[in-house]
């Protein structure tokens, strides 16, 4: 079991390395002199490596709490 917290923690913590990704790439593009119609575009593009990273860091905290839960 000790595989499975492991793994999961590795899981999530890939998933949490995306979240700050994306947050390190929205205030950039905030910050740049762009008008509004490139930082949607740029806010668009980033919505779904949000939501797969958000999903990363679910399941790889799922994996680590089945792991202590049957370890």
């Amino acid at each position: 079991m000790a595989g499975l917290i492991w793994g999961g923690a590795l899981v999530s913590l890939i998933g949490l390395s995306g979240l700050f990704y994306c947050i390190f790439k929205v205030a950039r593009a905030k910050r740049s002199a762009i008008d509004d119609e490139a930082l949607k575009a740029v806010l668009q593009s980033i919505v779904p490596v949000n939501l797969g990273s958000l999903l990363l860091s679910v399941l790889g905290l799922i994996l680590v709490v089945i792991g202590v839960f049957f370890g």
